[in-house]
């Protein structure tokens, strides 16, 4: 490609606009940007189905793994447990993990759709209100989503919501059991974006399944965070194809599944990392 001729003020601009679309996805681009995040105002929420797939489990301390990493101190986030669709088959309990994880920040649709909603309902509103940006990391269906949405839109009728809500979704299998008014009212309301599946490797996004045994344990380093993994293993482990759950067999086999992980790095701006092995050297040390 000829470029015009220009000024050296003009060549370093052009410069400049080169380089934007490789910075947008770096997690360094200001310090109050974390990939397209921005700390100052946006909300995280990161939605977990849990039904019937223990991967959400692995998927749970993979996210509480990137939150407690010092770059990530003022991110605001919450989680949601029990956001399933219309999938069959049995939910795993897990609240001792959610609890490890994320402390008071989490809510349980699955016991209280209701409660849940109005709990995240409340942040929601108040980032809408100070002009921030919501992301939803949909590790599951979008059921939860375009209930949350909806309400939003309620509250808030006068408001331009679409923009405001950034719905990430990484998995053909979870669209297809979503409930189908559910996901065609998310794609219209909210911004809605499809990333390569998380399960495999080269496609775009990281791919964090694997078959083999990963040695997590060498990388993270934090007291707190190995009792997160071990406990997300063990319930996992319990409940794997147990009773007509489905049968994970990257579990079975000893390796890990934080597949629905891929969103969050897509948002914080990691799509980069390539696999497991890459995450845990990313993240694991909660070292700068």
């Amino acid at each position: 490609m000829t470029l015009p001729k220009t000024t050296g003020r003009g060549l370093a601009l052009l410069m400049i606009v080169a380089l934007l679309p490789s910075c947008a996805n770096r997690n360094l681009t200001s310090p109050d940007t974390l990939g397209m995040f921005q700390t100052q105002h946006d909300l995280f929420l990161a939605h977990f189905d849990s039904k019937t797939d223990v991967d959400d489990l692995h998927s749970v301390a993979g996210v509480a793994t990137i939150l407690a990493h010092p770059r990530f101190a003022d991110v605001q986030f919450h989680a949601v447990a029990g956001a399933y669709g219309i999938q069959e088959g049995l939910y795993v309990p897990a609240n001792e993990l959610f609890d490890m994880a994320f402390g008071e920040r989490w809510s349980d649709a699955h016991a209280d759709f209701d409660t849940a909603l109005q709990e995240v309902l409340a942040l929601v509103l108040e980032t809408l209100d100070a002009g921030g940006t919501v992301w939803i990391a949909d590790a599951g269906q979008s059921d939860f989503s375009a209930a949350l949405v909806g309400a939003a839109q309620e509250e808030r009728p006068a408001m331009d919501i679409k923009p405001r809500f950034q719905v990430v979704q990484h998995s053909n299998w979870n669209e297809e059991v979503t409930s189908p008014e559910a996901l065609a009212f998310v794609k219209e309301a909210a911004t809605y974006h499809k990333i390569p599946d998380g399960n495999a490797v080269g496609n775009g996004t990281p791919g964090f399944r694997s078959d083999e045994i990963i040695n997590w344990q060498a990388q993270v380093t934090d007291a707190r965070l190995v009792r997160i993994w071990e406990t997300a293993i063990e319930i996992a482990n319990t409940y794997n194809g147990v009773d007509g759950r489905y049968l994970n067999t990257s579990i079975e086999a000893g390796g890990l599944d934080f597949s629905d992980v891929s969103e969050t790095a897509w948002i914080f701006g990691f799509a980069e990392l390539e696999d497991a092995n890459d995450f845990f050297s990313a993240f694991g040390s909660g070292q700068e």
